[in-house]
């Protein structure tokens, strides 16, 4: 019965076993296996994440303790640390990533529309470091005594969803990985400084992608056009330009669109470029200032779930981590999207860690996490007994 399960399962049930398999077959996961289930392994992970633990000993003892509830989450006992361990090294991490494209699909069906007014999809791109010790991570090259690996994110902004991740030794520049983004024709993604890439704006304005990001210290221009600036409100200029820069003239022939915009808040100007003619100052401005949404999404990653510190040392597991930490997000973002109360991403996740292994109807209780009681198991089978 449902009512008979933790938080914890009922969550797990948000995940298609039907799909989980296909995948584990698809990557030929359990080729070789004896006993330690793929869904075993995923249990445990996601475990990690939601349950703050921070090395396979809390894994295995966390899950030890659990006793009789581990039936309900699909597995028969806690792994073993070596066991975790050994998986998490040789099984592939691209499972983990088909797992997370399906889910992504569910959480898109039911996720809300952006706040802006306009219809088109609306994303940031980004990319953060995580930090590593270089003795321990030796294939993860940054610097000559330090190391670290990437996360490369597209972020959706209907519902904050992670539509794109690609993770990379920390080294590899943004610019090299923009390419290789899915954008439709008509999306509008903000960017920073760090892709600034005359031939990606190019071949952005061929595919009929908007792009708005802020303007390079040393970029040379020339001004087309003076446009009539808003009455009231914070723009400064609106103004058509052509790059002249000797390379930049090879690389990108269309005309941009330079807005000067005056922050309050910090008493300084931001300048922005942007291949868009068509919408109002004001909105592109704002475009900009939605692109803080993925340094939000960057930093609840960082605090709230395991990606800072790793519980294997191999690049498999490193990947199988992060993708872990992904699907967690998804759960999560999924159970706010079927709330009705706004629950913030921090609060639910501290409130799940509290609760996970309650017994509780997870649907009431996130309509109202104080007021549903816990259901004793024990109780419910003597019940039915008599």
């Amino acid at each position: 019965m449902k009512n008979c399960t933790s938080i914890f399962a009922q969550m797990l049930q948000i995940v298609n076993r039907n799909v989980f398999e296909r995948a584990v077959r698809d990557h030929q996961a359990e080729a070789r296996c004896k006993g330690f289930s793929s869904w075993d392994q995923f249990v445990a992970m996601l475990f990690a994440q939601v349950g703050q633990a921070h090395s396979l000993r809390e894994i295995e003892y966390g899950l030890a303790t659990c006793m009789g509830k581990l039936s309900h989450l699909g597995i028969e006992e806690a792994p073993a640390r070596s066991t975790l361990a050994y998986a998490n090294s040789h099984r592939t991490w691209e499972m983990f990533q088909t797992v997370f494209n399906a889910l992504l699909v569910q959480c898109q069906m039911i996720a809300p529309c952006h706040r802006l007014r306009f219809k088109n999809p609306l994303y940031s791109l980004d990319a953060t470091v995580i930090d590593l010790c270089v003795t321990v991570f030796p294939w993860a090259k940054y610097r000559t005594t330090k190391g670290a690996v990437k996360v490369h994110l597209l972020l959706d902004h209907a519902g904050y969803l992670p539509v794109f991740v690609h993770i990379t030794e920390g080294k590899v520049h943004e610019s090299r990985i923009a390419h290789q983004v899915p954008l439709a024709p008509g999306s509008i993604v903000a960017v920073d400084r760090g892709y600034n890439d005359y031939a990606q704006y190019q071949q952005w304005t061929d595919q009929d992608v908007t792009f708005v990001t802020r303007e390079k210290c040393n970029a040379a221009y020339t001004v087309v056009e003076e446009r009539d600036i808003p009455l009231r409100g914070n723009i400064l200029f609106d103004q058509v330009i052509r790059v002249t820069g000797y390379q930049a003239t090879k690389t990108c022939t269309n005309l941009l669109r330079r807005i000067v915009v005056w922050n309050p808040k910090k008493k300084e100007t931001i300048i922005l470029w942007t291949n868009n003619l068509v919408l109002g100052a004001t909105t592109i401005a704002a475009i900009y200032k939605e692109r803080w949404q993925i340094e939000l999404f960057f930093r609840a990653l960082k605090q709230y779930l395991r990606i800072k510190t790793f519980v294997g040392t191999s690049a498999n597991a490193l990947k199988t981590q992060i993708w872990t930490a992904l699907i967690a997000v998804l759960l999560i973002k999924f159970l706010q999207f079927k709330s009705r109360i706004g629950w913030s991403l921090s609060n639910l996740i501290a409130m799940l860690r509290f609760n996970l292994f309650s017994y509780r109807d997870l649907w009431m209780w996130l309509k109202d996490p104080f007021g549903v009681p816990i259901v004793e198991p024990v109780a419910i089978q003597e019940e039915f007994a008599f």
